[in-house]
């Protein structure tokens, strides 16, 4: 049988394992998924020793996605933009393939699932870290009317914006309302939210968090108590998991039956 798994450092309350799993039976295919401890010192190591006992394929979460890609033979455009990489696979020539999967994930969440559009939409992404920088190379693609990336540190906003082809902002400067506002920072785990204004927000403002949980995200709440729609970040979650599978089994899974089994464990427990 098949044997994937993903590795990160700390691994045990991981979804992946549940999520593939779902996947496999969805699909009917016949595969194992397991969780696998990163280690510090060894990763690359560890990585090898998978793959040369028959490992099929890994997901990589934090700390590891920038080793990851720095292990690899051939990287994907998505990974080569994000400078990171999330999902690993062995070539038939036994090169190490790398992708990043989460912006896709999330692309796909909110046109597949929610049915939106970032076509020729105002955009803004509050944040500049890794994980904005993650799904920069797939929102662009989708052909927005423009991309504004706030950050409370000017300067690393304006770096991802030189290098994506888009704007910059401090939350201060921001002007107008958009479209579409994405919610990158960690401010939903801290409960500390950016400095947003309230005028951001328009009659059609859709509000997207990547992060997730069982009440409504502090940036969500913001937004519906400013009249605004919007998602968490569960069905990102479930979407990168999803571009993975494809990439190994040339299976795509669908994920909106997922998400919502999996909101009602998260209500239940």
């Amino acid at each position: 049988m098949d044997q994937y798994a993903v590795v990160g450092n700390p691994i045990a309350h991981s979804k992946s394992p549940s999520i593939h799993a779902y996947f496999a039976t969805q699909t009917q295919q016949s595969l194992t998924y397991s969780t696998l401890l990163g280690d510090e010192v060894g990763f690359e190591q560890q990585v090898r020793d998978f793959f040369q006992q028959g490992g099929k394929g890994l997901n990589v979460t934090v700390p590891f996605k920038e080793r990851a890609y720095a292990m690899c033979d051939i990287l994907s455009q998505r990974a080569k933009q994000a400078g990171a990489v999330n999902t690993l696979l062995l070539s038939e020539k036994g090169e190490l393939f790398g992708d990043n999967t989460d912006g896709i994930g999330m692309v796909r969440d909110i046109t597949d699932n929610y049915q939106r559009t970032l076509k020729n939409k105002r955009v803004l992404i509050l944040g500049a870290g890794g994980a904005v920088r993650g799904v920069l190379e797939p929102i662009l693609s989708a052909s927005p009317a423009s991309v504004t990336i706030a950050n409370r540190t000017v300067e690393k906003a304006q770096g991802l914006a030189d290098h994506f082809d888009c704007l910059a902002s401090s939350f201060d400067a921001l002007e107008g309302t958009f479209d579409i506002i994405i919610n990158g920072t960690s401010a939903s785990l801290s409960g500390n939210l950016p400095p947003l204004k309230d005028e951001l927000i328009g009659d059609q403002t859709w509000c997207y968090d990547m992060m997730y949980g069982i009440e409504r995200t502090v940036f969500l709440q913001w937004a519906h108590e400013r009249g605004a729609d919007g998602a968490d970040g569960l069905g990102m979650l479930v979407g990168q998991a999803a571009e993975a599978f494809y990439l190994w089994r040339q299976v795509r899974p669908n994920t909106a039956s997922l998400v919502k089994e999996m909101r009602q464990q998260m209500r239940v427990a």
